[in-house]
């Protein structure tokens, strides 16, 4: 300790004994200088939160579904062969088809078709051309198009992926409820053998007394799972799906509730289980759960309810 106060180490946070060992050594502290009230005092300047407009102008197209974006993509088009057919009408620059400009009847609007959709997918092939301030309108239709037809195809895109995510939770969605049904069997048939070993006297009460405990954790880790199951309306299983599975907790509930009277004593950890399997199955009633049920799943949920307030 004297070497470090030797080699000038003055404070505590130096050192990594803490406060305790610092002062046991009897080495000098070192008060850093006081804040002062000014510094608390002194008003701070407000915090600016700087609005991304590029972010809304993103959710724009974000919002719109994708047969909104289709039209507008195609009204965009429509409304700019519009303008380059009025602007070559007008005589202000136009398009040019070969060595002539387009005419002003019907033929003359399909060619500025033409081109309006060639300037907003950027294929145009060059047999139509824009003159005068028209090439600026081109430059603008292309990247609008541009915008508005990838955006389409990102909506595209993100609806076969939503679909892709959907399916792939809906299995997982379907392995977790045959999961639950699975665990509710072995927990069935370790509690059934909890309760042989309970009615053979030569099996020391410790083995018996740990096999309970682990029993009574795995009751309660699948009645939270259901517990879950019941109150998310938005993930509800098939009724005959959730009716096995209710059944299965009831008959396992009755065998936990046979093996703990065939015990001599509790440990804490059982009776905490048990404690929380009571407080769980008070809010699994027929009126408590969020939707309604047919009647044999409520008296599935009553017995569930009934058996394990005798576990509290």
């Amino acid at each position: 300790m004297s070497l470090l106060d030797e080699l000038g180490y003055s404070r505590v946070s130096h050192f990594p004994g803490g406060m305790q060992e610092w002062e046991t050594a009897a080495l000098r502290i070192q008060q850093g200088a006081p804040i002062s009230t000014e510094v608390l005092l002194k008003p701070q300047r407000p915090i600016r939160i700087r609005r991304d407009r590029w972010g809304a102008f993103v959710d724009l197209f974000e919002r719109r579904t994708t047969a909104d974006l289709v039209w507008i993509w195609m009204g965009t088009i429509a409304l700019w062969a519009l303008l380059y057919w009025s602007l070559t009408l007008a005589g202000v620059g136009g398009l040019r088809e070969g060595d002539a400009m387009i005419g002003g009847g019907r033929s003359g609007f399909w060619t500025a078709l033409y081109f309006s959709f060639g300037a907003a997918t950027s294929i145009a092939l060059g047999d139509v051309v824009p003159t005068g301030p028209v090439r600026i309108l081109a430059i603008v239709e292309a990247v609008v198009g541009l915008l508005v037809f990838g955006a389409m195809v990102s909506k595209l895109v993100s609806r076969r992926q939503e679909q892709v995510v959907a399916e792939i939770h809906r299995l997982a969605y379907e392995d977790r409820l045959e999961r639950v049904q699975t665990d509710l069997h072995l927990v069935l048939a370790e509690l059934q053998g909890i309760a042989q070993l309970c009615r053979t006297p030569s099996v020391p009460t410790e083995q018996i007394r740990a096999r309970a405990d682990s029993a009574s954790g795995m009751c309660l880790a699948e009645l939270r799972t259901i517990h879950g199951l019941l109150y998310r309306p938005q993930e509800l299983p098939e009724e005959v799906t959730l009716e096995g599975i209710l059944a299965s907790l009831a008959i396992v509930l009755r065998e936990l509730r046979a093996m703990v009277q065939c015990l001599d004593s509790r440990s804490p950890y059982l009776t905490r289980n048990l404690n929380g399997l009571s407080r769980l199955a008070v809010e699994i009633c027929a009126d408590c759960v969020p939707r309604r049920y047919t009647q044999t799943m409520r008296d599935w949920m009553d017995e569930i309810q009934a058996v394990a307030r005798d576990l509290g």
